[in-house]
């Protein structure tokens, strides 16, 4: 991604400009306006698999959803030397904000019979990480799964990184620190993902779990407060752009998806929303497909959500839904149209050209 200059970025900018305004009330009412195709620069050839699982078990639906692609899963897995699980723990007194223990538990009932190593459950959560392990209750998967060596990780606390570049507001590149240990070639990387919409970029699921989860930010009690996860809120173009680098750096060892949408987020997510009944989980090894399909049951356009269509651009994933095959349940059988959030106007900047110095 270094050939990546200040005029290739404006030309991802433009490419997704829609015809006329993309404001909320469109959104609202479910009238789209046309996308325009965004041009790939780095295709991606391959067709890709998404599990989509409806039940009434939220426990069930994630560990069937990963049992239904048992054959994609089980060479990658096989390969690592231990297994770390990265939540979503946005805000910790929040529950529907963050990853459900029973989503974990599902994650757990079908790595045990799978894996022997120890397994990680690590997140570098905006607020304090250990504060929403004991929250949202994640000490029940240590003590059901005690045998597995079941470990509870802040990824803020351990404080091991990697210095990456991602761009400010004036498109000047600036370090960020990504947690370390979401870049270990040893370790299989399970996300354990929502379906939520989103105050900045719209929607987010496994991609942005994994790409704004991984840049740290200070431990408490240390003298100088800072955090790298703000650094990606450096507009609506930058931010997207950001996500879309970070996630083609983080994306060869990432695992699997896996997505709970046993009761998703509408509104004003990603903490401050309703819920959504939806009772659903997807499973993909292509974290871009698994969010394409679970767009789709949210009833929000591809085109809507820029760091996956920059993501796509660049041939990290299969984004095209006519190239994925999905098996389980049909995403418009299942689809709840999610209200989106308030400032859905601001987000949707990013289909614009940046403004001209």
């Amino acid at each position: 991604m270094t050939d990546f200059s200040r005029r290739n970025f404006l030309h991802l900018a433009g490419a997704g400009a829609l015809a006329g305004t993309a404001g909320r009330g469109l959104f609202g009412e479910q009238q789209y306006p046309p996308a325009v195709p965004a041009p790939a620069i780095y295709p991606y050839a391959k067709r890709s698999t998404v599990s989509l699982v409806q039940g009434q078990e939220r426990r069930k639906n994630v560990s069937d959803a990963l049992l239904a692609i048992d054959n994609q899963i089980r060479p990658l897995l096989q390969a690592k030397k231990y297994v770390v699980i990265k939540p979503n723990i946005v805000d910790p007194r929040v529950p529907l904000a963050a990853t459900h223990a029973d989503a974990l538990l599902g994650i757990m009932d079908y790595l045990a019979p799978r894996f022997k190593g120890p397994v990680v459950i690590a997140e570098a959560s905006a607020a304090d990480s250990l504060e929403g392990f004991e929250n949202n209750h994640y000490s029940r998967v240590v003590t059901e799964f005690k045998s597995r060596q079941v470990s509870l990780v802040d990824l803020n606390r351990e404080g091991k990184y990697e210095v990456f570049s991602i761009v400010d507001a004036n498109i000047r590149p600036i370090p960020v620190r990504l947690a370390a240990r979401l870049l270990d070639p040893d370790a299989f990387i399970v996300c354990s993902a929502m379906l939520k919409t989103h105050n900045a970029v719209v929607a987010t699921m496994s991609v942005k779990n994994m790409v704004i989860g991984t840049p740290l930010h200070s431990a408490p009690g240390e003298s100088q407060a800072w955090s790298d996860k703000h650094q990606y809120h450096a507009g609506p173009h930058q931010m997207n752009y950001n996500m879309a680098i970070s996630a083609a750096r983080e994306k060869p060892h990432w695992g699997v998806a896996v997505i709970d949408g046993f009761e998703g987020m509408e509104g004003n997510g990603p903490s401050g929303g309703t819920p959504v009944p939806s009772r659903i989980a997807l499973a993909s090894t292509d974290f871009f497909a698994a969010d394409r399909v679970g767009l789709e049951t949210m009833g929000i356009p591809a085109y809507a959500v820029g760091y996956l269509q920059y993501a796509s651009q660049l041939g990290l994933g299969q984004y095209d839904l006519a190239k994925i095959d999905v098996l389980g349940s049909k995403p418009e059988a299942v689809k709840r149209t999610y209200r989106l959030h308030d400032q859905v106007d601001e987000q949707l900047k990013w289909l614009r050209e940046l403004p001209k110095a």
